[in-house]
């Protein structure tokens, strides 16, 4: 009987506990310093990708976040319905997507999201429905 108990609480704290990358089947990892991504999966590196985030006067929000929603196709309200392919929304309004603006891959140049090469947004994209939205971090760090 006890050791049901020890089990119940263990599993009870994992669930209320903060989110952990380490935790997480997949992982992306963007380091704004450097505007890259590295995918890993089961802490296996599967890819590192170019990015573009906040240019100046904008944000992109620092730490660990889990995947809330997707769209395979989705247009920025806020931005004058600029396409967003293969949208993950991690943070309110903030995504992971694909972007037309591929020389700008690289250095930062986004409202705040994170942009991708719109083959590595899809391939991202096509990953994190594989393992499930819970079952994807993203992490970001200066």
């Amino acid at each position: 009987m006890k050791s049901v108990l020890v089990a119940f609480v263990a599993t009870l704290i994992l669930s209320i506990s903060p989110i952990s990358a380490s935790a997480a089947k997949l992982v992306a990892q963007i380091d704004i310093s450097q505007q890259r991504m590295t995918v890993l999966k089961n802490g296996r590196v599967l890819s590192r990708w170019r990015v573009s985030t906040a240019r100046r006067g904008y944000y992109t929000p620092r730490g660990t976040y889990s995947a809330k929603r997707m769209h395979r196709q989705w247009y920025s309200r806020k931005y004058d319905m600029s396409p967003m392919p293969h949208s993950i929304f991690f943070h309110g309004g903030y995504a992971i997507h694909g972007t037309g603006a591929i020389r700008s891959l690289g250095r930062p140049a986004s409202h705040g999201c994170v942009r991708l090469h719109p083959s590595h947004a899809a391939q991202l994209y096509n990953w994190t429905r594989q393992v499930g939205m819970r079952n994807m971090r993203v992490v970001i760090k200066n």
